[in-house]
């Protein structure tokens, strides 16, 4: 099918003098031409990656390729280091299958000779069709597989991992670890489609850097999910080095659009088999969530690493919200002027009531410390002398954290990065 495409974009190249260049509906690519000079860095990046990025997207999409029937002629970008091109859609009834790209830097490209290569599209809808059925057949047998991975039942769970085994998308059964990525919104809407592209471009770029038959993808509603087969090992299977880099993808990627704020990962520790993933992937998902609520852990989080929150992140949303470890540190959160004292209370307890380190850390002289958790005795009706006080103190503290009702505060040390390559 590859080689039908080869021949029919190199015949649509000679009819226009000018390379050419196909992608599909999504804006990946699919075949291109010989290329020659002029060629812009959008359109030597686009090869490269086999893929064009969300804010080239955006600006194509309001330039109104996918909505046009008829060629249209698209204005050079700075910003984007982009020449003018002509775009023509490729269209099957009234489906819209891809895109046939010109770069027309000097807008020498005629009318006559656009409207010679429209003519003769009919040859390229029809294998454009062929390739996209061919192509979203295998991909929805792949995503399916990876959702039945990730079912509750385990008769559903070796069902999925059979069929991605059976067809060649992962080498063998064994080791696997799962890795989740969360794109921040900057509204409380839910990601518009150029987020979730950008997700997926993430996730495809780690799992090339992975190496083949080595990882499976898979986007959902408000998360993406690398599974990642193979032992811990440093290298590009190590699950930390996978996180890191996907990171670094998917920040890449969003960088630019509005509908996103940051890029957290969580990642799971390794199971020793793929029905057993599940159990990874629940751990992923929840050192992501604790990412997203408090950024001192780091863009990365390694479930491992989560201390106290391994226990508290199990908690629904409900219980976290709702959970009133200490009735007296209540009436401490509803008042903002309260945020000294419980960021001091905090470190206090952080540090095992080491007031000397308290005091260094937050930059305190020793008697404005004392004062201070003196005022949250009073306040809270507590005693700091009292070990299940202290406690019940730090696990509220934690707890709001989670449910967002204590913000870390800009003064805020964030907490030590793990290792390299710790998962």
């Amino acid at each position: 099918m590859v080689s039908e495409l080869q021949r029919i974009v190199d015949s649509m190249a000679s009819r226009a003098g000018r390379p050419a260049l196909i992608e599909d509906r999504r804006q990946r690519v699919v075949v291109y031409s010989e290329q020659t000079e002029p060629m812009d860095e959008v359109r030597r990046l686009s090869i490269l990656r086999r893929q064009t990025t969300p804010e080239v997207i955006a600006f194509f999409r309001q330039a109104g390729v996918t909505r046009s029937r008829e060629p249209i002629r698209t204005p050079a970008c700075t910003n984007l280091r982009m020449l003018p091109r002509v775009c023509v859609p490729i269209w099957h009834n009234d489906l819209l299958l891809g895109f046939l790209w010109f770069v027309d830097a000097d807008q020498s490209m005629t009318d006559e000779q656009i409207a010679a290569v429209s003519a003769t599209t009919t040859d390229l809808a029809l294998a454009l069709y062929r390739e996209n059925l061919a192509g979203e057949l295998a991909s929805q047998r792949e995503t399916e597989a990876v959702r039945l991975l990730l079912a509750d039942e385990h008769e559903a769970r070796a069902h999925g991992a059979a069929t991605l085994i059976e067809d060649g998308v992962l080498v063998e059964d064994g080791p696997t670890t799962a890795v989740v990525a969360r794109l921040v919104s900057s509204t409380t809407a839910r990601l518009d489609d150029l987020a979730r592209i950008a997700l997926e471009q993430g996730l495809l770029a780690s799992r090339r850097w992975v190496g083949p038959r080595q990882a499976v993808h898979l986007v959902r509603y408000d998360h993406g999910v690398l599974l990642v087969h193979g032992r811990v090992r440093r290298g590009r299977q190590d699950p930390r080095a996978v996180a890191d880099h996907l990171h670094e993808a998917l920040s890449a990627a969003v960088r630019g659009l509005p509908s996103v704020a940051s890029v957290v990962v969580g990642v799971g520790q390794a199971r020793v088999a793929l029905p057993e993933v599940r159990d990874s992937y629940d751990e992923a998902a929840s050192a992501a969530r604790v990412a997203t609520q408090l950024p001192a852990v780091g863009p990365v989080a390694c479930w491992s690493q989560l201390g106290i929150y391994r226990v508290l992140s199990q908690l629904t949303a409900d219980v976290v919200r709702s959970a009133s470890v200490h009735p007296g540190l209540e009436r401490l959160l509803d008042d903002p002027a309260n945020v000294p004292l419980l960021d001091t209370l905090e470190t206090y307890l952080d540090l095992a009531g080491n007031a000397h380190a308290t005091a260094d850390r937050m930059n305190l002289h020793r008697t404005s410390l004392y004062y201070r958790l003196q005022r949250v005795e009073q306040l809270a009706g507590t005693d700091l002398k009292d070990g299940n006080e202290r406690l019940s103190l730090h696990l509220a503290l934690k707890l709001a954290r989670l449910a967002g009702r204590h913000p870390p505060t800009p003064a805020s040390r964030p907490a030590p990065r793990p290792s390299q390559h710790s998962a």
